[in-house]
């Protein structure tokens, strides 16, 4: 994984099939957090085994980038970056990912009146139902 300054009008991020490792590339000025959705959102196309849109034919990937395998142009810049079935998996890949290996943020609480306790336990309990009483 590797934090650069992407181009304008890039992507936050971007996986890099090579033929022995893959790379993703995430923007370097994203503020943490969001580097690391990004960061799982393009394991989740990893995992997903997502293939890219085509962008331009082989032999026009080999004019206007001699030095570089046309295989690797259509990994790197042919997904297409909509909001497609395969982004939407991606994303929500990510987001699991993201909930079984941490949380976000500090768990946060807050102090709950006596008279509403009952409710809140009950909201809780459908929120997580592996949990019982107000966290």
């Amino acid at each position: 994984m590797v934090a650069l300054p992407l181009p304008p009008g890039s992507p936050d991020g971007l996986l890099y099939s090579a033929d022995d490792r893959d790379f993703i590339v995430i923007e370097q000025r994203l503020a943490p957090i969001h580097q690391r959705q990004v960061a799982l959102h393009e394991i989740g196309h990893f995992i997903c085994d997502h293939e890219a849109a085509p962008v331009m034919t082989p032999e026009a990937s080999r004019l206007l980038l001699p030095g570089l395998d046309p295989t690797l142009v259509h990994r790197v810049l042919g997904r297409d970056h909509s909001q497609s079935a395969a982004e939407r998996e991606a994303e929500y890949i990510g987001s699991i990912i993201g909930q079984c290996i941490s949380a976000w943020a500090e768990p946060r609480t807050w102090p709950v009146p006596q008279e509403a306790q009952e409710l809140v336990a009950r909201l809780t309990a459908l929120e997580h139902p592996h949990t019982k009483g107000p966290r």
